[in-house]
């Protein structure tokens, strides 16, 4: 059975936009960009990525932006399973693609800005609540 989620977007009707951005991995970056609403960083062999909101980003930085955040409201076990899927399969449905960020006791879902109304009405479709 697929679990009826309920989900809100980072800064209510008028969301909050995120970047995606790209250093190398032994980046040493600037504390400012380590604040906001949101913000995940992780460090590969490969690279340094950081989502964080856009306007923080300095110019010159190589990143994607355009996203807006919805959030999972948990917390969630690390027992359950289908907690993502119950969300990306419907926007995957609907040709929403996403960027997906998970913390100890949730997970967001990126989507771009300009495909946020089909985000909206694939999740309400499938079951999920969207809280404003």
């Amino acid at each position: 059975m697929t679990p009826q989620l309920t989900l809100s977007l980072l800064g209510g009707p008028d969301p909050t936009e995120f970047a995606v951005a790209q250093w190398p991995p032994s980046a040493r970056l600037p504390t400012e960009l380590l604040t906001g609403a949101l913000f995940s960083l992780t460090r590969s062999e490969d690279e340094l990525s950081l989502v964080c909101e856009a306007h923080l980003l300095p110019p010159g930085t190589t990143h994607a932006s355009g996203w807006v955040a919805f959030k999972l409201h948990g917390p969630f076990d690390f027992g359950l399973t289908g907690i993502l899927a119950a969300v990306l399969n419907p926007l995957r449905d609907a040709g929403v693609g996403i960027f997906a960020v998970s913390t100890f006791d949730t997970d967001y879902v990126l989507v771009k800005r300009e495909q946020l109304g089909e985000a909206q009405t694939a999740l309400r479709s499938a079951g999920h609540t969207l809280q404003p």
